[in-house]
């Protein structure tokens, strides 16, 4: 984790336009819920796959071709060498089920056994609804063949995107990030975007934003988090650091992370009220961010509607970009 790390921006395709989700949520750790979030670090791995060959080949395939510039993960179900397989495509809505899933390195074949470690996890796994009312930071365990697999329940019906989110213990890999549909079953009802908000309530907290996302330029973006009207400044470290942003974009899920400005005992980083992120958006539109963050022991998650490329959090939105800002 590095001060002012650019965030990284992965694109989901859905078929389906969508707007929506509530302002804020909360679920205890390792399920993180919102209703209206690329990892690395070392980790030793026994055997190496044959892909170490071709790892270097891997970090040039998340670029476009010709171009120099980052093709989006999340998109893809297989990019650079590698392949999500999901094996529960549908689920029940409201249901207790278990996701399970592998990722398989395309030049062997098997499924991938060895990660590298970020934030203690070697895999981090994002769920979001296709309108963004649900949104889910799973922590999966890995078996000793490579499945892996999690306790899920979601509550509404529709279309879920899956964000397998890491980065393979192979010399010169960089991170990878492979999105996949799941269906829920059930009726289905899609919610509209909220309005944008500076300041949100979940739990008895309130977080406000300060700051604007842009596209194509990096910006600081600041959440400073409060319980009944005072400053928290004891928050306690989730994962290695203070706060996780996961930022979702409306109409396509493009899916963007970004690490805090800053980590725990790094000697300059306080334990709140604020959090900072360095962020690029990958383009102009609506997003929804996912804050994460940890106090009194239960992880906590604050969302917000931002528009980048436009007003920041809470101010009016050119006209000109209102419509971008509804996913039309």
């Amino acid at each position: 984790m590095h001060t002012g790390l650019k965030i990284t921006a992965f694109a989901a395709g859905l078929a389906a336009t969508f707007g929506s989700a509530y302002a804020v949520g909360g679920a205890l750790d390792p399920a993180v819920a919102a209703k209206g979030a690329s990892h690395s670090g070392g980790h030793g791995a026994k055997d190496r796959p044959a892909a170490e060959k071709g790892a270097a080949e891997r970090g040039a395939g998340q670029r476009s071709a010709g171009e120099g510039t980052e093709l989006p993960g999340g998109l893809q179900i297989s990019q650079g060498g590698y392949t999500l397989d999901l094996s529960t495509p549908r689920v029940e809505a409201g249901e207790p089920a278990e996701l399970r899933f592998a990722v398989v390195d395309e030049g062997t074949s098997r499924k991938v056994t060895a990660f590298r470690r970020e934030h203690d996890k070697e895999l981090h796994l994002i769920v979001a609804s296709s309108d963004l009312t649900t949104y889910r930071h799973l922590h999966p365990e890995r078996a000793a063949d490579g499945t892996w697999s999690t306790p899920v329940e979601l509550p509404e019906a529709g279309g879920y995107r899956i964000f397998a989110d890491f980065t393979p213990d192979v010399k010169n890999a960089e991170g990878v990030t492979l999105g996949a549909d799941l269906a829920v079953s059930g009726d289905a009802r899609p919610e509209a975007l909220p309005d944008a908000e500076r300041t949100v309530t979940v739990d008895g907290y309130e977080v406000t934003l300060d700051g604007a996302l842009r596209s194509g330029a990096g910006s600081e973006l600041k959440l400073e988090v409060a319980k009944d009207g005072k400053p928290v400044t004891d928050l306690q470290p989730y994962l290695g650091a203070y706060g996780h942003l996961v930022a979702l974009r409306a109409g396509d899920l493009a899916y963007l992370h970004v690490h805090p400005n800053g980590e725990p005992g790094d000697g300059r980083t306080e334990p709140g009220p604020e959090v900072s992120f360095t962020a690029t958006a990958p383009s102009k539109g609506a997003y929804r961010l996912f804050l994460d963050f940890r106090h009194e022991g239960k992880v906590r998650t604050a969302a917000f509607t931002v528009h980048a490329g436009g007003a920041a959090a809470g101010e009016p939105v050119p006209e000109n970009e209102e419509s971008a800002e509804h996913g039309h």
